[in-house]
């Protein structure tokens, strides 16, 4: 049966997308809320994140224990998830449970109580997560990672500063939530047993009148780039690193990621194979792929002993600059039967089609046809692969390392 997928552009600003899928007897959906962390107050990081905890605790007539209960009653599978530019509302249910689902998110993005006496405890948590970095060195090394490699303020880390959470204020958060919360720019998607026509006319009733002005973008600065070392005595040592790759949406979009999953799609992945088995060099190495519209990037990680810091270095970036010199055709098999796997697998779930919906009308102002994204993945080859990588090299990296030691990055 071919993909029903609706939409629909309200004169606010706000878009409605859909896709029915008659299979299943449940339904996602999907807000992506142009409020992200650049947007919080440079006196203020950690705003964004303080107020996606806030906006939950009581909604319209609901306080915090009313809302819980409501939304536990829909047996609502829930999440909210703060980006560099988006704040992520989801939930998933019953497709019968839709209608009321709307009714409450319509309350959460529009009339929250954002109660005073508790942000106190909300500021605590935030400052916890801040703190837990400590504990945690790959996340604190992927978090300066970013802060040198993206532009300004696409760099910043969502949890904030602890001067920044400190700041936070009711009136600054209310501030907040008026400034950047606002149909323009807004996306709701849908996916799962719904009915097209019954769900536009809720969302207007709910939406339609929803007012605010639409932000400029952000006004991004250059990048750090280079390289940098976090000391600290540990027994390990930490190496992350980023180079640039093309954005979502790029004709070789698709090339670029068939890369990154050569270098790490699994345990017959090349940095794996190469950099853990063969050598023995760390106990964990990956790659993976980020963008934005503008840009994108391939990020690395390896965790390895101080002693074996360097040599893992060396190894990783040889890797990383050896694919372009000629991939295999068992590889490509491989690489394509992992991305043809997840294609089927978000066709089978409403909260994949939701997200997936949406971030398509994001990025590029239209939703791609699943025929679209297999013809993508079938046309790989290892010449077209190879090619990308040619065109595109692993080079210009940014490093960051956590450890006893700074280390030696080569320049070729």
């Amino acid at each position: 049966m071919p993909q029903q997928i609706y939409h629909h552009s309200f004169p606010n600003g706000l878009t409605l997308l859909a896709e029915r899928m008659d299979h299943v007897r449940s339904a996602a959906l999907n807000f992506l809320v142009p409020a992200g962390c650049v947007n919080d107050p440079v006196e203020a990081l950690g705003t964004t994140t303080v107020l996606a905890e806030m906006i939950t605790r009581g909604a319209g007539k609901r306080d915090s224990r009313e809302l819980s209960l409501a939304i536990d009653n829909l047996g609502l599978d829930r999440d909210e998830t703060v980006g560099q530019l988006h704040i992520r509302f989801w939930g998933a249910t019953l497709a019968r449970n839709l209608p009321a689902a709307l009714e409450i998110y319509a309350d959460i993005l529009r009339r929250p109580q954002l109660p005073e006496d508790d942000l106190d405890a909300v500021k605590a948590l935030a400052l916890q997560d801040i703190q837990s970095l400590e504990d945690e060195p790959q996340a604190k090394v992927m978090v300066e990672l970013r802060r040198r490699h993206w532009p300004m303020p696409l760099g910043r880390d969502r949890r904030g500063t602890p001067e920044g959470i400190a700041a936070i204020t009711a009136a600054s958060l209310r501030r907040q939530f008026k400034r950047n919360f606002a149909p323009k720019g807004t996306i709701l998607s849908v996916a799962g047993n719904i009915e097209w026509e019954s769900l536009k006319k809720q969302v207007e009733r709910l939406f339609g009148d929803w007012q605010g002005e639409e932000k400029p973008p952000a006004d991004l600065r250059p990048a750090l780039n280079g390289q940098a070392h976090l000391s600290k005595e540990t027994t390990q040592t930490q190496i992350a690193l980023a180079y640039p790759s093309v954005p979502f949406g790029h004709p070789e979009y698709y090339s670029a990621q068939a890369g990154v999953q050569i270098l790490s799609g699994g345990m017959g992945a090349r940095l794996f194979t190469e950099v853990r088995e063969k050598r023995g060099l760390c106990y964990s190495v990956w790659a993976s792929y980020q963008t934005f519209k503008e840009c994108a990037c391939v990020l690395c990680y390896a965790g390895t002993t101080n002693e074996r810091a360097q040599e893992t270095l060396d190894v990783t970036l040889a890797e990383l600059r050896r694919v372009a010199q000629g991939v295999e055709d068992e590889e490509v098999d491989r690489v394509k039967a992992g991305l043809k796997s997840s294609v089927i697998m978000q066709e089978e779930s409403t909260s994949a089609r939701a997200g997936a919906i949406a971030s398509d009308w994001y990025y590029l102002g239209r939703v791609r046809p699943m025929e679209e994204v297999q013809a993508a993945i079938n046309g790989l080859s290892a010449d077209s692969i190879v090619a990308h990588l040619r065109k595109h090299p692993a080079k210009d990296f940014t490093v960051v390392t956590l450890g006893p030691k700074p280390l030696n990055v080569p320049t070729v």
